[in-house]
Order: C-alpha cells, then sequence, then structure tokens
C-alpha cells in the first residue's frame, strides 16, 4: 500500500485525484524540494569578477606585444597569441572578438600601460624644471625590459597605423600631449627666470620630444648606446638653462 503521508514534510495527503493517481506529495512546494534534492545542491553560476577579466585581456596584450617586438606585428594572430598566451583561440576570441580589434585593444593596453609606469617613475617637481625634464625624456628611451618592448613593439604599430584608422586613432587621441607638457615645464623654468634668453618654449618642447623619439630607436637598433643619447639631451637642456653643467668634451659616437 502506497504511503498515506508526504515522502518530504510527512504531512497527511489528499485523495486520489479523478485520474486514480495518488498523490505522494502534499504541495507543490514539497514536489520542488523533492526534485533539487534528487538533483543534488544547486551550484551558483561563476560570473568572472571585472578585474579578472581585464587581468586576463592584459596577459593576453603582453603577449601581442612581445610577439609584435620579437618577430613584427604581421606575426600577431588569433592562433599565435593563444598559443603562446597558452589558451584557447576562443578565449582570445571572447575578450577581444577578432584579430583586427585584438591589435587595437592591446595598443591601447599598452599606452596606458606606458603611462602608469612613466607616473609611477617621474617625480613631477617643478622645484628642478630640468631634473623633471630629464626624467620625460628618459621615458622615450629603452631603460628597462618593459620599455625595450614597448618601443619595438610600438615601431611595428606605427607602420602599420598609417593605413590603418583604428590604430591611428589610438596614436593621435594623445596627440600633442606630451609636448604640451614639455612646453609647460619650460614655460614655468621661463617664468622663474631659469631658461636663457630667447628660447622659444613651443617649437623648443616639439624639438625635444621629436629628437629623443628618433634617438631612441638608434639605441633600439644598436647604433647608439643609451648613455651616448641620456648624454645628448643633457647638453641641450643644458644649452636651454642658465645653470649650465659643464659634459666631457668627448662627442657622442655612433655605432
Amino acid at each position: 500500500m502506497r504511503d498515506e503521508t508526504c515522502r518530504v514534510c510527512g504531512q497527511p495527503l489528499s485523495r486520489p485525484s479523478r485520474t486514480g493517481r495518488r498523490p505522494v506529495y502534499c504541495s507543490r512546494a514539497c514536489q520542488a524540494r523533492a526534485y533539487r534534492a534528487r538533483r543534488g545542491p544547486v551550484r551558483p553560476v561563476e560570473v568572472p569578477e571585472s578585474s579578472r577579466r581585464a587581468e586576463r585581456r592584459t596577459e593576453i596584450a603582453q603577449v601581442v606585444w612581445r610577439i609584435a617586438a620579437e618577430q613584427g606585428l604581421h606575426a600577431v594572430s588569433m592562433r599565435s597569441v593563444a598559443a603562446a598566451a597558452g589558451v584557447s583561440v576562443r578565449v582570445v576570441q571572447y575578450h577581444f572578438g577578432t584579430k583586427h580589434q585584438l591589435l587595437v585593444d592591446s595598443l591601447e593596453l599598452l599606452h596606458r600601460t606606458n603611462e602608469q609606469l612613466a607616473a609611477g617613475r617621474i617625480q613631477a617637481d617643478l622645484t628642478d624644471p630640468k631634473a623633471l625634464l630629464r626624467a620625460i625624456l628618459d621615458e622615450f628611451l629603452p631603460l628597462d625590459a618593459h620599455r625595450r618592448l614597448s618601443l619595438r613593439a610600438l615601431a611595428g604599430y606605427y607602420t602599420r597605423s598609417l593605413t590603418d584608422p583604428a590604430l591611428a586613432a589610438v596614436f593621435l587621441s594623445g596627440d600633442r600631449s606630451l609636448e604640451d607638457f614639455v612646453a609647460l615645464v619650460l614655460r614655468y623654468a621661463e617664468e622663474q627666470g631659469e631658461l636663457r634668453p630667447g628660447v622659444h618654449v613651443t617649437s623648443t618642447a616639439d624639438v625635444l620630444v621629436s629628437a629623443v623619439a628618433g634617438l631612441a630607436l638608434d639605441v633600439v637598433h644598436g647604433t647608439r648606446s643609451a648613455r651616448d643619447v641620456r648624454e645628448i639631451i643633457a647638453r641641450q637642456l643644458d644649452q636651454l638653462f642658465r645653470d649650465a653643467t659643464s659634459f666631457p668634451a668627448k662627442p657622442a659616437t655612433r655605432r
């Protein structure tokens, strides 16, 4: 004989329905509880945290930078990036969608990373404008592993951006921001009477930034040393400031 009480809560059961089937649960709630018990505990859906997703995107972007720096931007593909990152192609697609978006987003992340690292190294102390300018211009030089990798990757990106509007937009998003910052420091030094007479602040800022960017590529190519370039920068700053410091007469040599 079938039980006369609910299998879940033990409450008395009602009479059989018109179909003749005797109920085994006293209510839909008890029926649902029994169903959940048979299926086992409900596991919450794991939703990846936004911070973890950002970390994974950065990890994949770092692989893009490395491939671009070591093999050239043409070697970057969804498959090569996935293999080097130790993930599946679907994971790369999940985070970036297409190869082109992977390139664009990785360039944006590289710019953002460089800005964050530079902000941590540069002490924005206007009490010594010349030292501040040296620190700003040093950021262009491959003085550590990341800056060397970044310069090599950016060289490939820049060439590609000449025919790719989306990549060009990343380069142009901060157009003249660095030159304006250098001009701001020079203008402050001028107001404090530290610059030599006749210095044109805006054009001087343009020349300094353009010159160090080109010299940095010489260091990457190995035709100049970082030490030589830093001496060149120091001499240029000495010509701008009143408190010029003497340097050895030995000219910087090209290799």
